[in-house]
């Protein structure tokens, strides 16, 4: 008998990616669509909003135009909206819903019913009731899609929802605003209000899928799935559902105790990096070092089985702390004659690093940026997209203040400035919240984060033709909203690749967020360099990929597989290149739940590592900047 999921108190099906996950649940509402349509009867959907479901959706928009699935039996019912919101408005759900399925398919408008964020506060509890009243009347929800919020919250029944809660005005959670900040630019914007299905409501669904997609969500979902029900995680009250099944990526279930620990759910297949992975967690819970590890300690930990199969304690120990002793280097683009994580020839290298926004480069890995420079490499950078939703409208104030300024000193009056100049100060003087920014200011905000980028590469040494702006189409948008990866991208990625021909190519591996920018420069790096691959570009062969972590977390200390050490005058010779981006600094749009700049989060995160370093008895460091090298 299996006891791999033995831990779980609610189904999960783990996919290798999220289109495999999204197509698995897509087919079953087109199979319940058409079962319906047999029987002459509408099929009610309950659906989501947020990015979990996005590719979802363009799923079940490509099965209606190229497999000709019909809308036309369907009644939509959307979970939450906030409130109050208008509904044009760049961050309502319900234009949401238009753009991401609704005016792509052929569902009859009349049938989607989403709550409506201008409702007028007096009469919001007669409408609510009325919303239930509809599902009802349309005899409930068929199949409910769910995601997951990272405080654990189902549609925005925030913790401590009650079990028995129906559809209401809420309000948001601090934690939930700060995660949806990226939506209005910054948290002040983001509505203190929303309307949502109660857990009630939710529960009344005849089968639920809840789609969990990134390793953002992997605690909070170990948590709904193998903890205890409780209203402190609405998520885990799903345990209560007959018909309930998580759906998610690899990413995203790492925290199940059948990934993160395969050993206490039955057999294991003692690989390395198991071996490693199961070691290293062992040291750290015990806080002792590696070297110091007993038969005991494993014995009463649940790793028995390892001493069965590997022996004695000792060589097991032994095993693991070379593997990390090995994977610390100064010398990231290897050292001659020298055995190294990396190849000590060729010397010296090309290497190419690829940041998605014009300061993850200094960000998180500004160490081993500088260090590959001054160790005498050929080091090139590409940006990737111009990063210009990331830069306030005060911001630009600042610089049309300053180009006003210059033209008056100069004695050039008003009439003869610059037509966009003019525009563009008009522009933002009356700009509303809903508004997305037009070409102009983009272009502002654009050139100002190429100054500040070229700016951190003169600090490191860089020339001019070292530096590369890419300006990828499918980030020009002028909302939070992209677009796909294109081939206009994978073009542009190609061709500079083919011109440096790289023996190294570092990349942004952040996960965290799957629908994000991170994400699809990953996606347009990798597809390009599988199509040189193909290609049989003979250079590709001999090309090692290494991936950092973005801003926003790091990799686990059992997966890292080169740490480069830092010294304290190197901590603070990052922290000035970081200083540079002043637009980031103070005031940064987007930053998530965590309120701390950008070279306070780096410095943490590297200060963590080499701390964690020494915690496994090795030598401690200032800091370390860590890689993981994709074999592709």
């Amino acid at each position: 008998m299996s006891m791999v999921d033995t831990f779980e108190k609610i189904p999960v099906k783990k996919f290798n990616s999220i289109q495999e996950g999204s197509c698995f649940i897509a087919g079953k509402i087109a199979a319940l669509i058409k079962e319906k349509e047999k029987s002459g009867q509408f099929c009610v959907l309950g659906l989501a909003t947020g990015s979990s479901p996005k590719t979802l959706y363009s799923e079940l928009v490509r099965m209606h135009k190229e497999e000709g699935l019909s809308f036309r039996n369907v009644i939509a019912f959307n979970l939450d909206e906030y409130y109050p919101i208008e509904a044009n408005a760049l961050q309502s759900y319900k234009r949401f819903m238009r753009q991401q399925l609704f005016k792509k398919v052929d569902i009859d408008p009349s049938n989607c019913y989403i709550p409506d964020g201008g409702w007028d506060r007096e009469n919001i509890k007669s409408k609510c009731s009325e919303f239930e009243q509809l599902i009802e009347n349309c005899g409930g929800v068929d199949l409910q899609i769910l995601g997951i919020g990272n405080n654990g919250h189902i549609g925005f029944n925030e913790p401590g929802s009650s079990l028995f809660s129906k559809t209401r005005l809420v309000p948001l959670d601090n934690s939930t605003r700060l995660a949806n900040s990226h939506e209005f630019q910054n948290i002040s914007k983001v509505p203190r209000l929303a309307i949502t299905m109660g857990i009630s409501t939710i529960l009344k669904a005849k089968k639920i899928y809840l789609m969990a997609w990134g390793q953002h969500k992997a605690p909070v979902l170990q948590k709904a799935v193998e903890g205890h029900m409780s209203e402190l995680v609405p998520a885990s009250l799903l345990q209560h559902h007959p018909d309930c099944t998580f759906i998610t990526d690899e990413l995203a279930a790492s925290e199940l105790t059948r990934f993160k620990s395969p050993w206490l759910t039955g057999e294991c297949e003692w690989t390395p990096q198991i071996i490693r992975k199961a070691v290293i967690n062992l040291a750290l819970k015990l806080g002792k070092p590696i070297l110091s590890l007993t038969n005991a300690d494993y014995n009463d930990n649940g790793l028995s089985d390892l001493l069965v199969e590997k022996g004695d304690a000792y060589e097991i120990n032994l095993q693991v702390f070379y593997m990390m002793r090995d994977s610390i280097t100064g010398w990231p683009g290897g050292k001659p004659k020298h055995k190294s994580v990396e190849r000590s020839e060729p010397f010296p290298k090309r290497s190419l690093i690829f940041s998605p926004h014009p300061d993850d480069d200094i960000i998180s890995m500004g160490g081993t940026f500088m260090r590959l420079h001054d160790q005498g490499h050929e080091v090139h950078v590409a940006y990737q997209t111009s990063g210009n939703i990331a830069v306030t409208d005060e911001f630009v104030t600042r610089f049309l203040d300053f180009a006003v300024g210059f033209e008056q000193l100069k004695g050039i009056d008003n009439n003869t400035s610059s037509k966009a100049l003019r525009e563009a100060t008009q522009f933002l003087n009356n700009k509303k919240d809903s508004d997305a920014d037009t070409q102009d200011i983009r272009d502002i905000k654009g050139l100002i984060r190429r100054c500040e980028a070229k700016a951190t590469c003169h600090y490191v040494g860089l020339k001019d033709e070292n530096i590369h702006f890419q300006n990828l189409p499918f980030y020009e948008t002028g909302t939070i909203e992209k677009k796909p990866m294109s081939e206009e991208d994978i073009r542009i990625t190609m061709e500079l690749l083919q011109k440096v021909k790289p023996h190294q190519v570092y990349c942004a591996g952040d996960l965290a967020d799957p629908h994000g920018t991170h994400k699809v420069c990953l996606d347009i790096v990798f597809e390009s360099i599988h199509r040189l691959k193909s290609n049989r570009e003979d250079w590709v062969n001999d090309c090692w990929v290494w991936l950092y972590k973005g801003a926003w977390q790091e990799w686990d200390i059992s997966e890292i597989e080169m740490a480069i050490p830092m010294s304290p005058d190197q901590v603070m010779k990052k922290r000035y290149g970081i200083f540079i981006h002043q637009s980031q600094k103070d005031m940064v749009p987007f930053q998530g739940s965590d309120n701390r700049e950008f070279w306070q989060r780096a410095e943490h995160r590297n200060a963590n590592t080499a701390n964690l370093y020494a915690q496994l008895g090795l030598t401690k460091f200032a800091a370390m900047e860590a890689f993981v090298r994709w074999n592709f």
